[in-house]
C-alpha cells in the first residue's frame, strides 16, 4: 500500500500497486543462473585486462572488450560493504535482514546477497559481525531454481 500526500491539499491518496514482469536473461545472465541451478557461482573474465566480474558482465569495464571466458568463483569471500535493512518488501524476506556486497575468492568485483545466521536483535553487534573485512562463505539452498536467492552468505567462524 502506498500513501502519497497531495502537497497542494494535504490529502492522502492510498493505492495498491502490483507489478509482475518477465525479464529476458540473455546469454550472460542465463549462463550465470544455470550455474546457480548446479550450485556453482560463475563469473566472466576478460583475457585482455585479466579482470574477473561477478555478477558476470558481457563486456570488460576497463578494456571495453568482450569478456571471453568463464570461471567458477570461490566459495569464500570478504565483505566489502554491508547493511541491515529494516523495511521489507512484500513477498520477500521479513525485515530486519542483513545484506552484504562480497568479493568472492578469485574475483575482482563484489556481488550482493543476504547474510544468514546473524542475530539482528542487537544492531550494533550485528553490524560488527558483518563489517567490511569479515569473511563469509556461500551457502546454497537444497534445491536451487536458477535465482539469485538460491544462495546466501554465512559468516565464517
Amino acid at each position: 500500500m502506498i500513501d502519497m500526500p497531495d502537497t497542494a491539499t494535504g490529502e492522502v491518496v492510498s493505492d495498491e500497486i502490483t507489478l509482475r514482469y518477465d525479464y529476458s536473461l540473455g546469454e550472460v545472465a542465463g549462463k550465470f543462473m544455470q550455474g546457480l541451478r548446479e550450485k556453482k557461482i560463475l563469473a566472466t573474465r576478460c583475457s585482455k585486462s585479466g579482470l574477473t566480474y561477478l555478477p558476470p558482465r558481457a563486456y570488460c569495464e576497463r578494456s571495453f572488450e568482450p569478456c571471453d571466458g568463464w570461471v567458477e568463483a570461490g566459495t569464500g569471500g570478504v565483505i566489502e560493504c554491508s547493511s541491515i535493512v529494516v523495511r521489507g518488501y512484500e513477498g520477500k524476506r521479513k525485515a530486519p535482514m542483513a545484506i552484504a556486497f562480497v568479493r568472492l575468492d578469485g574475483i575482482d568485483t563484489a556481488i550482493a546477497n543476504y547474510v544468514d545466521g546473524v542475530d539482528l536483535a542487537d544492531f550494533d553487534e550485528a553490524m560488527r559481525r558483518i563489517a567490511p573485512g569479515n569473511r563469509v562463505r556461500v551457502e546454497f539452498i537444497a534445491s536451487p531454481e536458477g535465482r539469485i536467492t538460491d544462495f546466501s552468505f554465512v559468516l565464517e567462524s
